[in-house]
């Protein structure tokens, strides 16, 4: 399975003295943090963090690093996407490997 998720805090990230751009880095930061530590394969981008593993395990992981920004805000909001693809391994990197490869066949014809 193959998971994107992308958890924020809401009911924060106004522009103080201590916060001056709005953001919400320090609240991202946790939940990334709980998936470093997880030993499952990952990546994070700029919009979402990548996951693969199984579904419990998986879905163990972004529980926890829901549960890591609760502290950050009023509430937290959760978009998940998700791959599943049952007997099928190492997709995180596979899928961007094949599509690599579909780009440059195209650009070579």
């Amino acid at each position: 399975m193959l998971v994107a998720f992308s958890v924020a805090p809401s009911g924060t990230g106004s522009m103080s003295a201590e916060n001056p751009d709005g953001s919400v880095h320090d609240a991202v930061a946790a939940a990334v943090a709980v998936v470093r530590s997880s030993g499952l394969a990952h990546r994070t981008t700029s919009m979402f963090t990548e996951i693969e593993g199984e579904w419990d395990e998986v879905f163990d992981v972004v529980r926890r690093a829901t549960e890591a920004v609760l502290p950050y805000g009023s509430r937290v909001s959760l978009v998940l996407k998700a791959d599943i693809r049952p007997g099928r391994t190492g997709e995180i990197d596979g899928k961007i490997e094949r599509l690599e490869r579909a780009i440059d066949d195209a650009a070579s014809e």
